[in-house]
């Protein structure tokens, strides 16, 4: 019988068997994410792909081992104290074996200790702090998703030729820095000349970007402003300033698809992007891509697959102890575990159990037909690529 004909409707069907009677031989997964809050949209598509992730690996059934995988839904509303005594109640009332989640990274900090108290573990996914696979990490904790460094560094590795000189624009906090030192570090050939730095409220743009000129206007070579902004302010608005008359061009990173709106005046821009729904060729992205077409008449988007990632992962490991949830027994099975994914191959690495991933140079085309720009790929930048630094004290 196809995988198609059982799933039998999709989403549907999976939700009815996650929320179905609950008996003592079920594995119960927790979702700790912000269901509310600033950041609703982005938990909703991690949520979505958790659900499609968990179809996929148990080919409909939600079934590992003969134990029904049973999800329960916890409501982090993207604050830490409220993630915190969530994911707690999960481990503490419902007896979960597993937790996964949440969306915003400071949510996540705190919850990792709760993860050591109750000796459970927390597969992170999306929050990509580097601190919770590096000095705030402990044993219990995992992750699928992409953290700050394997951004940065893709970036670096993408743009990283002889001849080219880079300024970078960035939030003048850690977010910011901490993404210029680890593409700063990635660069083995090009130059990174200038390292401009703005308050994270910063609207108008205009000085930064005259001192960005004047670092780089009269330089030999490819010149290249790298930006790296997140939430309020359009730092793309530099382009009116008509950084083009000095041969400087404008670089930034990949982002989900509403976001990629705003790169549609960019075309051959370039970067490093973690997912983008046309890129990877796989089995399992095809599925994914065409399921949610079905289902949702869009494509998936980059949370999307990530949710899907994390439930690949948890049936993995599942599959591996024959559904046997205790902790130390899933750790030594998870530590060094490689699993497919939408984007291929990912493996969770020993020393701090991140996923160790393909991320993908691209270079942005725009289409009249289409509402965003098109991250059309140059090359796979594989794992083995980029060094990606253990932060962690094991």
């Amino acid at each position: 019988m196809k995988l198609k004909s059982i799933l039998l409707g999709g989403l549907a069907v999976a939700m009815a068997l996650a929320a179905g009677t609950v008996s003592a031989q079920d594995i119960k997964i927790a979702h700790v994410y912000d269901k509310t809050g600033v950041l609703e949209a982005y938990a909703k598509q991690t949520q979505t792909g958790l659900m499609m992730g968990l179809q996929y690996a148990t080919k409909g059934t939600m079934m590992v081992n003969g134990h029904k995988l049973v999800l329960i839904e916890r409501d982090s509303q993207g604050k830490p104290d409220v993630g915190k005594s969530q994911l707690a109640s999960a481990f503490a009332d419902d007896k979960a074996d597993i937790a996964v989640g949440p969306t915003s990274s400071g949510t996540a900090l705190a919850m990792l200790p709760v993860a050591e108290e109750y000796k459970k573990i927390l597969l992170v996914e999306p929050a990509v702090a580097d601190s919770i696979t590096g000095d705030k990490w402990n044993r219990y904790i995992f992750r699928t998703g992409r953290n700050s460094s394997q951004d940065a560094i893709s970036n670096g590795v993408a743009l990283d030729k002889e001849g080219t000189n880079i300024a970078t624009l960035a939030q003048d906090y850690a977010f910011g820095k901490d993404f210029v030192k680890a593409f700063k570090g990635a660069l083995k050939h090009a130059k990174l000349v200038h390292e401009e730095y703005l308050p994270a409220n910063t609207t108008d743009f205009t000085a930064g970007a005259q001192r960005l000129f004047d670092k780089l206007k009269n330089l030999k070579g490819r010149k290249i402003i790298f930006i790296n902004w997140a939430g309020a302010g359009n730092p793309f608005k530099i382009a009116d300033l008509d950084p083009k008359r000095f041969g400087i061009e404008i670089a930034t990173g990949g982002n989900i698809l509403p976001a990629l709106a705003a790169y549609k005046p960019f075309p051959g821009l370039e970067g490093a992007a973690y997912y983008y729904y046309e890129i990877p060729k796989n089995p399992i992205n095809k599925w994914l891509v065409d399921e949610h077409m079905k289902q949702f008449k869009t494509p998936p988007d980059f949370f999307t697959a990530g949710g899907m990632c994390a439930g690949l992962a948890v049936v993995e490991a599942l599959k591996k102890t024959g559904g046997n949830t205790n902790t130390e027994k899933l750790i030594a099975t998870m530590e060094g575990m490689s699993f497919e994914t939408p984007k291929g191959k990912m493996t969770f690495r020993k020393e701090d159990h991140q996923a160790m991933q393909t991320m993908y140079h691209f270079k942005i085309k725009v289409d009249p037909n289409v509402a965003w720009a098109i991250p059309q790929l140059v090359r796979e930048i594989k794992a083995e690529e980029m060094n990606i630094p253990i932060n962690n004290k094991r």
